[in-house]
């Protein structure tokens, strides 16, 4: 009877889904986003249990942390391409064939010429090496107070960690995989803001409507704390490995004590610091750095909080009596935020002052380095090149109207407010080791 069971079944037409058409690490598919067809690189894939493949897509032109996994039914292979000389048309088996030979060979000569490389070329190869070791988000959520955030990029958390949503204590920035272990956690610790010296404490402004929603609270006050890496080294390690998530070229994540981290919070009705981004600084920047890496937390952009952090960054330059530049290259993100930044200031500065200013005088009455504001001016066309120097070239008239379009940012660090000296000893000891 037993096998006339198992004959009667082995008769029937199997139930289990066949898996979609399988398609190979390196290869090229088309997959409808924002409503158009793009076209991705297939950048890794794995194989569920029921047979299904899944693929962490790449998509061309786009921004790394737009980077997804994706079912097999939302791909589509690229249409076929014309016939060769021959009259055969190309398949998909042989343009993963010629990317293998390509990578092939890309690897023998990278090791003909590993010895002989300039420093373009090897900025070019770790740039490739860091793009190889981070091309898959191993973590792609993460739970943090009251959001749960999308990540946008491979972040180093210890490999036992790497699982779908990891949850971060918003006060402590400690991780944990477990969410009884998260809220145990929540429950028992005692911290109710970042460690260090509180260095800024001001009336938050009031959010948009829009941004009061999905967890969002309107805060009381807006508070900034100035964290050493060497005296907080688990904190800031801490930081640092939540910060890779969401920037692409990060790649402090262990050393922390050369730096100091401004970290910017909402003060809630129950007194809690909760952090909504930061910025960090070397202690000692033989390049005049003012900000080595700067974020704004995903849940908390839109705030004009990216502003205020770069203005406490320039207002600290100012009393440390300095000039500073973020450090370069700077990301899409962060790019604008500084651009947008330089020319509020700039403009700013130039209708305060309606007399004859030079490039020098403004970078010391705004700490921004020179090869800034040149930049920005030019941007706007208020710079000109005469007898081998730049000038500015602008009339009051002009700047109003460039004022018009280029609104004042709507948060900016109230000075007052604004705690922090530099030691008394650090331009004596700078003035003595120069």
């Amino acid at each position: 009877n037993l096998s006339a069971c198992a004959r009667g079944r082995e008769d029937e037409p199997s139930r289990v889904a066949m898996p979609a058409e399988a398609f190979e690490v390196g290869e090229r598919a088309s997959r409808e986003r924002d409503g158009e067809k793009r076209i991705c690189e297939i950048i890794e894939r794995k194989q569920l249990p029921n047979g299904q493949w899944t693929y962490y897509v790449h998509f061309e032109g786009l921004n790394r942390r737009l980077d997804a996994w994706v079912s097999a039914e939302e791909l589509q292979p690229i249409e076929a391409q014309a016939p060769d000389a021959a009259g055969r048309r190309p398949t998909r088996q042989d343009a993963v064939n010629s990317r293998r030979a390509t990578r092939n060979m890309k690897r023998k000569i990278d090791e003909i010429n590993a010895s002989s490389l300039n420093d373009t070329e090897h900025d070019e190869a770790m740039e490739k090496e860091h793009e190889e070791s981070t091309k898959v988000k191993n973590i792609q959520t993460i739970e943090i107070g009251r959001f749960q955030v999308d990540t946008w990029y491979f972040s180093p958390f210890p490999e036992e960690y790497a699982q779908h949503t990891l949850y971060i204590c918003e006060f402590t920035l400690k991780y944990m995989r477990k969410r009884k272990a998260y809220e145990r956690h929540k429950l028992t610790q005692k911290a109710k803001m970042p460690p260090g010296k509180m260095i800024y404490l001001a009336k938050a402004p009031e959010l948009h409507p829009d941004c009061i929603s999905g967890g969002h609270l309107q805060p009381k006050q807006l508070s900034v704390f100035e964290v050493d890496g060497s005296e907080s080294k688990i904190y800031c390690q801490c930081l640092c490995l939540l910060a890779k998530l969401f920037l692409d070229h990060k790649t402090l994540y262990y050393d922390v004590d050369p730096f100091l981290f401004y970290v910017l919070c909402e003060v809630g009705d129950d007194g809690g610091h909760r952090i909504a981004g930061y910025f960090s600084k070397e202690k000692f920047s033989s390049e005049s750095n003012n900000i080595a890496c700067i974020l704004v937390l995903p849940q908390h952009q839109r705030k004009g909080y990216g502003k205020l952090i770069i203005d406490v960054s320039y207002q600290i330059t100012i009393r440390e009596g300095k000039v500073g530049s973020p450090e370069k290259p700077l990301s899409d993100l962060g790019q604008l935020s500084f651009r947008s930044y330089w020319t509020a200031v700039l403009l700013h500065t130039l209708s305060e002052h309606r007399g004859n200013l030079s490039i020098r005088d403004i970078s010391l009455m705004t700490a921004i380095k020179t090869e800034d504001i040149i930049s920005t001016l030019q941007s706007l066309n208020l710079i000109k090149y005469w007898k081998g120097q730049h000038v500015i070239s602008v009339s009051p008239k002009i700047v109003d109207e460039h004022l018009a379009r280029n609104a004042r940012p709507s948060l900016r660090c109230e000075t007052d407010k604004l705690r922090w000296q530099p030691a008394p000893d650090e331009n004596q000891s700078n003035s003595s080791a120069g």
